[in-house]
């Protein structure tokens, strides 16, 4: 059977059979950081087949972090866990720190847009400012309109 039909059928029978028992739904939160690490290891052997020189290129591990994402999802909801909670947040952190902690720059450098673009906004607003004082103008001398 399904895991979500399972799990959709105990919370049927927990409340036809007198309410939601705490016990059913409490969060595990010992059990949850003993499931973690073995995403965390996963997503370290995924990430040892990707060059270091591209770690900070998302297009390169894409796949390899979406796969350790749903594993720390997975992990915390089968011990009835909120996901993302902060344990799984300072987990995921730590994997951060570990990985992509070089990623960051320092510097930001800012361009221009290319010239068509930038003619471009500017030029709508100023179109749009001579339409509607145009349109303004042109109901104030029409009486028949508004009045």
């Amino acid at each position: 059977m399904d895991k979500h039909v399972l799990s959709l059928l105990q919370l049927f029978v927990s409340v036809v059979c007198g309410g939601i028992h705490n016990s059913v739904l409490r969060c595990n939160e010992t059990l949850m950081l003993e499931f973690l690490p073995s995403c965390g290891k996963e997503f370290e052997d995924k990430m040892k087949t990707v060059d270091q020189n591209h770690w900070c290129n998302l297009t390169k591990f894409i796949m390899h972090y979406d796969t350790f994402s749903n594993c720390t999802e997975v992990s915390a909801r089968r011990v009835n866990c909120f996901w993302p909670n902060t344990l799984a947040e300072g987990f995921i952190t730590g994997i951060h720190k570990q990985f992509f902690l070089n990623c960051t720059s320092d510097t930001v450098t800012w361009e221009d847009p290319p010239d068509e673009i930038l003619t471009t906004l500017i030029l709508i607003p100023v179109f749009l400012t001579a339409a509607m004082i145009s349109l303004v103008v042109w109901c104030s001398k029409r009486g028949d309109i508004f009045g």
